[in-house]
Formats: structure tokens, C-alpha cells, sequence
């Protein structure tokens, strides 16, 4: 009976001894978000986070990322365009991790959460969690679940309490106006106008405080004027690298003046009467046609065929029309149709303009000479389909 009580003491002991070594361990934890200063080249354009735990306890640094995609992957390509190749979270060493940073010169800055060691444990649970078997895989998504809005969650939704005092953004600011900020920052006027064709009005909707720090450097701004009951939720700042920022200049109208040149001279050739110009436009004609036939057909799979959210609702589909790849290979049979095709056309591209500053999707500005040209020569066409079958 004695060995028993005594048996049952030390267990008790022992179990009391284990909780209180678990809570000790994650009072050796250092919990930090570490976000990377914008790059160059377009993937690297917006910044990038990760989130650092240093177990003083185990020796251990780790930094854990959730923008690692496989190149390997069976369908890779078709996947990445079809919005399913899946995303993983991967744990580096910190000086792995810094070593792109340093040959890419980019900034990286560390920003440690001051919260208990019950909040230290809840994150380290939630980022085992996330690392475990498949749950370390998931598909990406640019707006609403990212590398960035994964450490958001985690952080935010296992403290709890949370209070963010800086408004990070003015009402109204959409997602298309916070890339635009990085787009012109960093050079990008021809990447800002692929963003515009290939995006549709879903990211002109206003982004709240929490959407908003889908960007890193919004996610830092945002835990810098975090708080929980009155108390700042960041303990330190730090920058762990520092480097000049390389940004390439280019000019922001660039693409208008080049494209705007090009509708020119393609408007003053149509308005010529000798064959040399009219066999030109005749050629220019068709090839206006295919293009944006081919890009209409482009932007209705992005947003019917794909899993990008962001491609969805897209109104550059009302100057890219799919059909006009149809309308440019009948050019040289003449149907009856033809006349009707183009005057309606000619209506929808009229009504585009009209509602150019209206719709709920802003539109690049680079654009409004190719919609000019477009109803100058659905017009023209229409006429001229008027006449042969008249």
C-alpha cells in the first residue's frame, strides 16, 4: 500500500514536471515575422514573409516559408496557369534563407512578438500543424491566400485580441491601386498593363484592414501598430539585412506612347485611298482581328478555365472579343454576316468608351488608343461589308 502511494506521488510529480517544463520551453522561444524588401523582377515585385522561431533551449533557428512551389511537379506549367499548382510550407535556416536575399540585394527586416509563452506555444502548434503530412500544401492564391496571409492568420487568429490601430490604407483603396503602388515604384509600366488586361474587377474592390495585409509590407505596418489589451504586440524591430535597393527606372506612359503611336499610323494608313495603302489596312485590319480574338479567347479561359479568382469579371473582354478570331478568318470570304458583326462591335466597343471612367473595373490607360482604333475600323469595315453586298 506504501509503494503504491508512493508510485502514485512520483507520477503525479512527474506530470506536473513535464507541464511545467513545456511552458518553461516556450519562454526559450522567440517568435519573430521576418518580411523581405521588394525585388527586380516581377515575382519578387510585391516583397515576400516568412516567420522565424528561435529555440534557445534546442539550439534551433528556423524560418518558416509558405511561397515554395515544385518545379518538377508533373503538368507543372498547366497547373501554374490553371491556378492549381499546389504551394507548400518549407523550414530553412535562417542563413539559408538570407542567402537569396543577400545576391538579390534585397532588404530583410524582423519584426519579435511580444505575447506569452501560451500565445509562443498556440503559434509553434499551429506552424507543426501546417507542416504536417499534406496540410503543408495549399493552392495559392495572389489576393486571399498567400505566403503573406498564411503568417497573418496564424498570428492573428492564435493570439487573439488583437487590436490594429493603423488604418494601413484610405477607405476605398482597392487591391488594383496597392499593386499599382509597387508596379510604378519598381519600374514596371508593360508588367502593370499585363496586370490590367489579365485581372478583372474583382481586385477593384475596396480591401479592408485585413485584406490589405495580403502585401508584406502592409502585414508589417500592420503589426507595428498591433496591440493586445493596451500593450504593442511587437517587442523589437530589427533589420537582420541591409541593402541599397536596386530599382530600375522606366517611364510610367511608356506603353501608352509606344501603343499610341502605333494606332496612329495605323489610322492615317486606313485613311489613305492609293491600293498600296488599302491592301495594308486590309492586312492590319486582320491582324487587329486576330489578336484580340486571340486575347478575348485568353481572358474568357482565365476567367471561365482557371482557378484565379483575380482573373474573374473581367470587362477588357468588351474590347477583346472571342469572336473576332472568327470575324478575321471569314475577311476574305465576304459573308452578308459580316456588316452586322462589325456595327455591332462598333456598338459595344461605342458603349465602352462611353462607360470607359463608369464600369466597376479601371482600366490601363494604354488601352483607350486601341479602343479608339477598334470602332474607327469596325466603322470602316462596316461600311466597306456595306458596300460589297449592297
Amino acid at each position: 500500500m506504501k509503494k503504491n502511494f508512493i508510485l502514485i506521488i512520483c507520477c503525479i510529480i512527474s506530470i506536473v514536471s513535464i507541464k511545467s517544463y513545456a511552458q518553461n520551453d516556450s519562454c526559450h522561444v522567440r517568435i519573430s515575422v521576418i518580411t523581405c524588401a521588394p525585388g527586380n523582377e516581377l515575382y519578387s515585385l510585391f516583397g515576400h514573409s516568412a516567420l522565424r522561431i528561435t529555440d534557445s533551449s534546442r539550439n534551433s533557428d528556423l524560418v518558416y516559408n509558405w511561397g515554395t512551389f515544385n518545379f518538377e511537379e508533373p503538368n507543372f506549367y498547366l497547373k501554374f496557369i490553371k491556378g492549381q499548382l499546389l504551394y507548400y510550407a518549407a523550414a530553412d535556416k535562417l542563413e539559408d534563407f538570407l542567402y537569396e536575399y543577400q545576391i538579390t540585394q534585397r532588404s530583410v527586416y524582423e519584426q519579435e512578438l511580444k505575447i506569452s509563452c501560451t500565445d509562443k506555444q498556440k503559434i509553434i502548434d499551429a506552424v507543426a500543424l501546417n507542416m504536417l503530412g499534406n496540410n503543408k500544401y495549399y493552392k495559392y492564391d495572389f489576393l486571399f491566400d498567400n505566403c503573406t496571409t498564411r503568417i497573418r492568420d496564424i498570428v492573428i487568429n492564435q493570439i487573439g485580441q488583437v487590436s490594429i490601430k493603423n488604418n494601413l490604407v484610405p477607405q476605398g483603396t482597392t487591391f488594383r491601386n496597392m499593386l499599382y503602388g509597387y508596379l510604378d515604384r519598381g519600374g514596371q509600366p508593360w508588367s502593370k498593363l499585363g496586370i490590367d488586361i489579365l485581372l478583372g474587377s474583382e481586385i477593384d474592390k475596396p480591401a479592408n484592414l485585413n485584406q490589405a495585409m495580403f502585401l508584406p509590407e502592409y502585414l508589417m505596418k500592420g503589426l507595428d501598430s498591433a496591440s493586445i489589451q493596451s500593450a504593442p504586440l511587437i517587442e523589437n524591430n530589427k533589420i537582420i539585412l541591409t541593402t541599397p535597393p536596386v530599382m530600375e527606372n522606366a517611364g510610367v506612359y511608356a506603353p501608352l506612347a509606344y501603343i499610341g503611336i502605333i494606332c496612329l499610323l495605323i489610322f492615317w494608313v486606313g485613311t489613305l485611298k492609293n491600293n498600296t495603302a488599302r491592301k495594308i489596312t486590309g492586312f492590319m485590319d486582320a491582324l487587329l482581328l486576330y489578336i484580340t480574338g486571340l486575347m478575348g479567347i485568353l481572358l474568357f479561359f482565365m476567367w471561365f478555365g482557371t482557378d484565379h479568382k483575380a482573373c474573374s469579371y473581367n470587362y477588357n473582354l468588351l474590347w477583346a472579343l472571342p469572336t473576332n478570331l472568327i470575324a478575321a478568318f471569314f475577311m476574305w470570304r465576304r459573308p452578308a454576316w459580316l456588316k452586322k458583326y462589325f456595327f455591332i462591335a462598333a456598338i459595344i466597343t461605342a458603349l465602352l468608351l462611353i462607360g470607359w471612367f463608369w464600369l466597376p473595373q479601371e482600366f490601363n490607360i494604354a488601352l483607350a488608343p486601341v479602343a479608339l482604333l477598334l470602332l474607327n475600323r469596325y466603322i470602316q469595315l462596316a461600311q466597306q461589308e456595306k458596300k460589297i453586298n449592297a
